[in-house]
């Protein structure tokens, strides 16, 4: 009798485990709930405030997280009894498991600037393109930037966006997550805002070493998703792809990746797919010259004064000849890009910091820096001071018919004025650059990227309400 007790004491502990589990997730599937609270109107934040008391989700832990670990932990209670219900109750009060350091980074949605640009890439990124339906106006267009913003505000906060049912990030933090809005040329004609056009979103010359898809390239709207998590970083793009709807059509994706956090045994430069440490002499934000070279100033007047805080994005699709180039020797290597490829060293001496010295000599009376090496004609000492900020993601799309990889770089460069980053440095390397060899730029695109926006603002809100 007293083994049959504990049995039924047992049941009765799992079954109310159980239904605080199926609480804290929410109403079931069919019932009525209740209309989500929009928190970012005016006030709303205090009126809805816990009461000090409240069994609200201890800070930093997240709504996705937690109906992620109620699921579990409900699930678990009726597999293994009085044991599964202590692990349940733990998980769903006031003590849930802390995210780990990767799963609990975040990136602010609003502000100054748009975030995805000065942050540093992550591991997970998309690119995409899309273009207006037929028959979308300014109208839907603000309505589709609207509906985005909102979302990807949620997302980079850890936030459930509301009618969001997926699951596909469900247990997981915002994972460093950034999602960045931008126009192409055409968006403007095709929503009567031809007069706001800025002049710094001209066509992109031709370059000699361009093999370009147009298919590829261009379009009305552009995003960039990155996250340290590959499912997060796909969620944004799924709910993303969703929300378009009838407003807008995918004209092109790309996906990408980088270097997981924590890979290394230390914080590190990024290295590309040729093995090259990528990205050394990129502009950083506490350079005194960052912002005049990244960001449109906000004393700005006339047609493009809604791009004050807002960058200019070069996207380009470079394939890396990869069996050419592993075909060189390390020498080679080596003097073809300018820098050592174990550590990044300037081939002109010191580590991979020291400034390089494009006067240096070698012993046997040879300029350290080939005249060719790509950092030598990439140097902003000579393109009259010109320079970007440089935010890539390789890729691997499988392989061509030949067994070639089909890989490269998803280079992204930022500046304030592509005629004063982008192109001249790019003439350059067109002309002269010894790497250029190995090389194949296959789809191109220039956008004009808003600064950020306040809270219950959105993405080009100026210019399309102003």
């Amino acid at each position: 009798m007293a083994e049959h007790k504990e049995l039924a004491d047992k049941k009765e502990l799992a079954d109310k485990t159980a239904k605080a589990a199926k609480g804290a997730a929410g109403p079931a599937r069919g019932a009525k709930a209740r209309k989500p609270v929009d928190d970012s109107r005016p006030g709303r934040a205090a009126k809805n405030a816990k009461p000090e008391n409240s069994t609200a989700p201890a800070p930093g832990v997240t709504r996705r997280r937690l109906l992620g670990t109620a699921g579990a932990a409900g699930a678990a209670g009726l597999v293994v009894g009085a044991a599964g219900g202590a692990f349940a109750a733990d998980a769903v009060g006031e003590r849930p498991a802390p995210l780990s350091g990767v799963g609990a980074a975040s990136v602010p949605f609003h502000g100054r600037h748009q975030a995805g640009i000065a942050e540093p890439a992550q591991a997970h990124g998309h690119l995409l393109a899309f273009d207006l339906a037929p028959g979308a106006d300014r109208k839907a267009a603000a309505a589709l930037m609207r509906r985005w913003s909102r979302t990807a505000a949620d997302l980079m906060a850890g936030r459930v966006p509301q009618g969001d049912d997926t699951g596909i990030a469900l247990d997981a933090g915002p994972c460093a997550l950034t999602v960045t809005f931008g126009f192409g040329r055409t968006f403007f004609d095709r929503t009567g805002l031809a007069d706001r056009r800025p002049a710094a979103l001209e066509p992109l010359p031709a370059f000699t070493g361009d093999a370009l898809d147009a298919r590829r390239g261009e379009g009305d709207v552009w995003v960039q998703i990155g996250a340290d998590d590959a499912l997060v970083a796909f969620h944004a793009l799924r709910l993303l792809q969703k929300q378009a709807s009838d407003t807008a059509r995918l004209r092109w994706q790309m996906n990408g990746f980088n270097r997981t956090p924590g890979a290394t045994d230390r914080p590190r430069t990024a290295r590309n797919l040729m093995g090259q440490i990528d990205g050394t002499n990129n502009p950083k934000p506490t350079d005194s010259t960052f912002a005049e070279r990244i960001w449109v100033p906000d004393a700005r007047e006339g047609a493009d004064s809604w791009m004050a805080g807002g960058s200019y994005a070069v996207v380009r699709r470079i394939r890396m000849l990869l069996d050419s180039w592993d075909n060189l020797s390390l020498e080679r290597q080596e003097r073809v890009i300018g820098r050592r490829k174990s550590d990044g060293a300037p081939l002109s001496g010191g580590t991979e910091t020291t400034p390089v010295d494009l006067n240096k000599f070698a012993a046997d009376g040879s300029i350290a820096i080939p005249g060719d090496a790509h950092i030598r004609v990439a140097a902003p000492e000579s393109n009259r001071g010109a320079a970007m900020l440089r935010r890539a993601f390789s890729y691997h799309d499988g392989f061509l018919d030949d067994g070639a990889p089909d890989a490269g770089l998803l280079f992204v460069a930022w500046q304030a004025d592509p005629a004063k980053g982008f192109v001249p440095v790019q003439r350059k390397l067109d002309r002269g650059d010894g790497l250029s060899r190995f090389l194949r730029h296959e789809s191109s695109g220039l956008y004009a990227v808003p600064g950020g926006c306040a809270p219950g603002e959105y993405v080009g809100q100026r210019l399309l309400e102003g």
